[in-house]
């Protein structure tokens, strides 16, 4: 038989999956820091989303370009046939060669705005990418819990099936010797069938919770511990909560940069409609030009400014601006569903966890109920006054009661990491893991003023 101990800790459970990973309990485990702290350093999805963020980051030097003049060389090769009368036919061979060079001196205050556009962009790209910082880290932990709570859960299932093959043995003793039925040994053997069948179920759940923390952490868990210091971040009441979730969430503020992406992208798409002013050079050399053919070269050099000022586009920059304008309001939109989005995963976390801390009470007083009854029927059963089936029914409550503990265990961390993610504070900074951490501005500022290169700040 297998006892417990009222407990609001995850020790019990802990020992469990230590045991069952067949590592003492008290060797060095690999806490759930650390596993967030690999995920952070190695998970895919993020080291995806940072590469992304590093593809926006590039949208900025090219809006900047339209300050930056525009170069352009030449050379043109040909041979030109003519014929007069009576002169008669004549081939000359030709070349040139040319520099020109054109400089927008204003551009309807596209380039202004599209530059900042693009910033906003690339804000709202960081805040995303803090998004799936969170995300990946709340799926780690869930994977960290999952791997020990179903591991605690196989622990109990083999300790239940060790005691239901005594109850089979002894209830056939009995029979054998006059003191039981046979209807004693069919419910014994029953529920043994019952029980090997939870077995497979929860080592399939565990081989399951494994692989899936294999995915998001990169290496198989081996000697886990649940410690965490997560709940002493937590809001202490669902108001505080709210208002630290409108303030820091990334989804709400990448929402916010790229509404004003879109006021600037209105702007933008306006400037064409405003004149533009250019000033544009051109160098030329040419070799036995046709029209002159007494030389052998002649240099050409001009510079004009130009004023372009558009009358009539058929319509189609108008249309833009509208379209534009449509897509504003829909971002606006968009960020008032972000905000109620992110409210009611803050309410929805915060519910669970509080049902989960009430349900490890319920649940330590269920197991400590359960623990005297099975040991009570048990010693009645001895005198007669409880049968095998008393003994199974008590069992198979105290089992279940252990299970619902250890899930309960489990939400309720799972529970404080979702909340945390959803008030925006589930990052590495923030929850203080010991990981080098990942400086979203770095590749930006290499870039932003880059006028010329083709390989990236990494070497590729």
């Amino acid at each position: 038989m297998f006892k417990v101990k009222r407990t609001g800790s995850w020790l019990f459970a802990a020992a469990l999956a230590a045991a069952v990973a067949g590592v003492p309990a008290t060797a060095q485990a690999q806490s759930i820091d650390d596993a967030l702290a690999q995920a952070y350093s190695d998970n895919p999805t993020l080291n995806a989303a940072r590469a992304a963020l590093r593809s926006v980051n590039e949208s900025v030097p090219q809006a900047l370009s339209g300050w930056r003049p525009q170069i352009f060389g030449r050379i043109d090769v040909g041979s030109q046939y003519s014929h007069t009368d009576p002169g008669g036919s004549r081939y000359r061979n030709t070349a040139s060669a040319g520099i020109s060079l054109s400089q927008a001196l204003f551009r309807g205050f596209r380039t202004v705005n599209s530059v900042r556009q693009a910033e906003a962009v690339v804000r709202a790209e960081r805040e995303s990418l803090r998004a799936t910082e969170q995300a990946v880290l709340l799926d780690a932990a869930t994977a960290y819990m999952d791997v020990i709570s179903t591991t605690a859960i196989v622990s109990l299932r083999r300790s239940s099936l060790a005691f239901l093959s005594e109850q089979v043995r002894a209830a056939q003793d009995r029979f054998e010797v006059g003191e039981g039925t046979r209807t004693d040994v069919s419910q014994a053997r029953a529920r043994y069938s019952e029980a090997q069948s939870d077995l497979n179920l929860a080592l399939a759940n565990v081989n399951s919770a494994r692989a899936i923390y294999r995915q998001v952490v990169g290496s198989d868990p081996k000697s886990l511990s649940a410690r965490t210091s997560i709940y002493g971040r937590l809001p202490r009441t669902l108001d505080e909560g709210l208002k630290l979730s409108d303030s820091n969430h990334p989804s709400i503020l990448a929402a916010q940069h790229l509404v004003d992406a879109g006021t600037f992208g209105v702007k933008t798409i306006e400037g064409e409609l405003l004149p533009t002013v250019t000033v544009e050079a051109d160098l030329q050399r040419q070799w036995r030009p046709p029209s002159s053919p007494t030389t052998d070269t002649v240099d050409s050099a001009s510079i004009f400014g130009r004023v372009s000022i558009p009358l009539y586009q058929g319509g189609a920059v108008s249309s833009r601006v509208r379209q534009a304008k449509e897509d504003l309001g829909q971002t606006q939109i968009q960020l008032d569903v972000a905000r109620d989005r992110i409210r009611a995963n803050v309410v929805s976390a915060w519910g669970q966890y509080q049902a989960a801390q009430a349900s490890i009470q319920a649940g330590e007083d269920a197991v400590a109920a359960n623990q005297l009854a099975l040991e009570g029927v048990i010693e009645e059963q001895r005198v007669g006054q409880r049968t095998t089936l008393d003994v199974l029914n008590a069992q198979f409550d105290l089992v279940n009661s252990r299970v619902s503990l250890i899930s309960a265990q489990r939400n309720r961390t799972v529970a404080a990491y979702a909340l945390i993610s959803s008030i925006g504070r589930l990052t590495s900074d923030q929850i203080g893991l010991g990981v080098a951490r990942y400086d979203e501005t770095a590749h930006y500022k290499k870039v932003r003023n880059s006028w010329y290169g083709l390989t990236t700040p990494d070497g590729r």
